[in-house]
């Protein structure tokens, strides 16, 4: 499999990591969109939410408490945003699941 995000998982394609532990990596944005823009993934590859069953959906709570965890760290007191694309119409361009934790500006919405 040619999964980018599998790769930085593995530590194959170097990135700046924010965390790490057995069953997610979160690394900083290469184009951050906000002072603060993490990603966070699973270890494993699943393709998008679209694949989250009985049996995996345990890493997406996982994902939200590591995110919150990230929140706090990088002082995102005044709240933060969490983004997850999913599939072609919704802006998903890597297809490895991952969560967007955008943070330290003022967020509208739309996004922008």
């Amino acid at each position: 499999m040619d999964c980018v995000f599998c790769k930085i998982a593995s530590g194959e394609i170097p990135s700046k990591k924010a965390y790490e532990d057995e069953k997610i990596c979160a690394f900083y944005d290469l184009d951050p969109q906000a002072p603060v823009h993490i990603l966070i993934i699973p270890k494993e590859h699943i393709s998008s939410i679209k694949e989250i069953t009985p049996e995996n959906s345990g890493i997406v709570a996982h994902i939200f408490e590591v995110a919150v965890k990230l929140a706090k760290e990088n002082h995102l007191d005044n709240g933060f945003r969490i983004v997850n694309n999913c599939g072609e119409d919704g802006g998903q361009t890597v297809q490895h699941l991952h969560i967007h934790l955008l943070g330290g500006r003022s967020m509208k919405w739309p996004p922008g």
